[in-house]
């Protein structure tokens, strides 16, 4: 019998990091080949134009360095996620980073790979912050093919 999939969406945050490791906790934890699902990591890159926006002239000089930096940070991520899998014995997973805007990349790895569930961190931005911004899971939430679980860190009491 085939595994239904798990997408977990990760960037650089340690929200995502959070929801990474409690889908680990909560799923795939008591016995990771036992779990009825295959683990599928996917990181968004954003495009360096994107990154850049519209500086005016010179912009294009800064790409390639704006673009190596970014795939530095993916590398970090992804490196930091397989160590995260790895602590909690999970070692067959499978690692993907997809340049674009991370809201279509999630949804665009859900049909890729048929999931029945993606997982993604919530920032907990307030209204304002969340309509300029934009939020990636709620995004997620109204249009991804497949049930959302939005994860989100318990905050920290002074």
């Amino acid at each position: 019998m085939e595994k239904s999939v798990m997408v977990v969406g990760i960037d650089d945050s340690d929200h995502s990091f959070y929801a990474l490791e409690w889908t680990l906790d909560h799923f795939f934890l008591a016995s990771p080949e036992n779990s009825p699902f295959k683990l599928v990591v996917v990181h968004a890159k954003p495009p360096p134009l994107s990154t850049v926006g519209l500086m005016g002239p010179g912009a294009a000089d800064v790409l390639p360095y704006v673009d190596m930096d970014l795939k530095k940070i993916a590398a970090r991520v992804m490196e930091k996620a397989r160590e995260i899998c790895a602590a909690k014995s999970m070692s067959d997973a499978i690692y993907e980073v997809v340049e674009g805007d991370a809201r279509n990349v999630l949804c665009e790895a859900v049909e890729k790979h048929q999931a029945s569930m993606l997982v993604v961190g919530s920032h907990g931005y307030g209204a304002i912050k969340r309509a300029v911004l934009g939020s990636v899971s709620d995004y997620c939430a109204h249009h991804a093919h497949c049930s959302v679980m939005i994860v989100k860190r318990p905050k920290i009491k002074h």
